[in-house]
């Protein structure tokens, strides 16, 4: 886009903001779905806080995977308007005519699109119609990218290309780690003009009145002894139960390996894999019926009350293969629960660093259940460490602030 062309770009936004006041933020969230993914959780989390203290900002909601998720009823009770507008190459026009409507009518401060190369694509496709502020949000690890746009020639030219108009239409990258906005090659410097920095994602650091009471419910719930150790690991089922698979990113595989030898060394130790099931999970049940640990080691499914079982946890078991940042493992040293993770998760989500362990994957599954154990051990101070977090980037408070800022920020681009 020439500089003529985005002079007249701007002029057109301006004419139809005009009669909009000037404190209001109106933004227009792109991503697939409102499902229970990290970046979805957040969104949800700013629009429960902003409507607990008062706010003149408003979230709409772009689907492109074109059908309803999880949070959408939610999101609606808080003012937001879902558009459901399927992208693929067999809906073009049609994603082209209703983005353009959408926009125009929205009267929106900013554009905030969670689809990382795709974003690029989306923003050619609004043409003059987008607002000033059009951001580029990435949260998902490289590998994961690498593997989505490399399978054929068509993808990786699609996403060579969507990278580029990146670098043309957007005013502001931000990723869920500064690693990651390097992971994706938003460092290069085609992108120099571009701002560039990490927006943590927020969590409510609120804590619960009965934390003893809720580790007794949870094991009295799985018809555990109020004495065992739990071991948590959070996240979806990898499709596939063997570590090496491509598509594997949680390395759901692993963490189960990890806790059989963990429960087999102690037999106090206890484990839950919350996440979105797979077809995987029968296989790593007759693993763990072989092992003799049938009831010890369960699937739980998803769980909306993943902040009540991280109390009532020991240790958090994270070997994934990959992040953006890693924003369960916040969650976790806000509970002052203690976290053994992969070397490949950033470092920026280490706020208690007592609390976190790294280990490198290369390392054999005895090694991780012995650190998992030594590491589940030790003494707990929940309420320091919440205090902490509460301090830091990743709490709603300071995290809706920063995220206000930007918006700001683009609506003087």
């Amino acid at each position: 886009m020439n500089d003529s062309a985005q002079a007249e770009m701007r002029s057109r936004h301006v004419e139809r903001h005009a009669d909009r006041p000037s404190s209001r933020i109106k933004v227009l969230q792109v991503l697939d779905n409102l499902g229970m993914g990290g970046a979805e959780t957040w969104l949800m989390e700013l629009l429960r806080y902003w409507r607990r203290n008062g706010s003149n900002t408003q979230f709409d909601f772009l689907a492109t995977g074109g059908v309803p998720s999880y949070y959408d009823e939610e999101a609606r009770r808080y003012g937001s308007n879902i558009f459901y507008l399927r992208y693929g190459r067999s809906h073009v026009g049609s994603f082209v005519r209703g983005l353009k409507s959408i926009l125009r009518e929205g009267q929106y401060c900013a554009i905030h699109d969670h689809g990382d190369f795709s974003a690029g694509w989306h923003f050619l496709m609004g043409g003059a119609d987008l607002p000033t502020g059009r951001i580029v949000h990435v949260h998902n690890p490289a590998f994961q990218i690498r593997h989505n746009y490399g399978v054929t020639m068509t993808r990786r030219l699609t996403a060579r290309l969507g990278r580029m108009l990146v670098a043309r239409y957007a005013t502001h990258i931000i990723g869920t780690s500064r690693q990651v906005i390097g992971e994706y090659g938003f460092d290069a410097p085609r992108f120099r003009r571009i701002p560039r920095m990490a927006l943590h994602c927020g969590i409510d650091t609120a804590l619960p009145e009965d934390i003893a009471g809720i580790g007794r419910s949870v094991r009295q719930e799985l018809g555990w002894p109020p004495e065992a150790r739990i071991v948590l690991c959070a996240g979806r089922i990898d499709p596939s139960p063997d570590p090496g698979h491509p598509q594997n990113h949680k390395n759901s595989g692993f963490a189960v390996s990890v806790g059989i030898e963990a429960a087999q060394s102690d037999p106090g130790i206890r484990m839950i894999l919350v996440g979105a099931p797979s077809p995987a999970v029968p296989v790593l049940q007759e693993r763990i019926a072989a092992a003799g640990l049938a009831g010890r080691i369960q699937f739980l499914g998803v769980r909306s009350d993943l902040r009540r079982l991280m109390y009532a946890s020991d240790v958090l078991l994270f070997p994934s293969r990959g992040e953006g940042l890693g924003m369960v493992t916040v969650e976790a040293q806000a509970a002052g629960l203690r976290v053994v993770a992969s070397t490949a998760v950033p470092r920026e989500c280490v706020v208690v660093s007592e609390l976190v362990r790294f280990e490198s994957l290369e390392r054999g599954v005895a090694e991780w259940a012995a650190a998992l154990l030594q590491h589940a051990a030790q003494p707990r101070d929940v309420a320091a460490a919440n205090r902490r977090v509460a301090a830091s980037p990743f709490s709603i408070e300071n995290s809706a602030s920063a995220l206000i800022e930007l918006y700001s920020k683009g609506l003087r681009t």
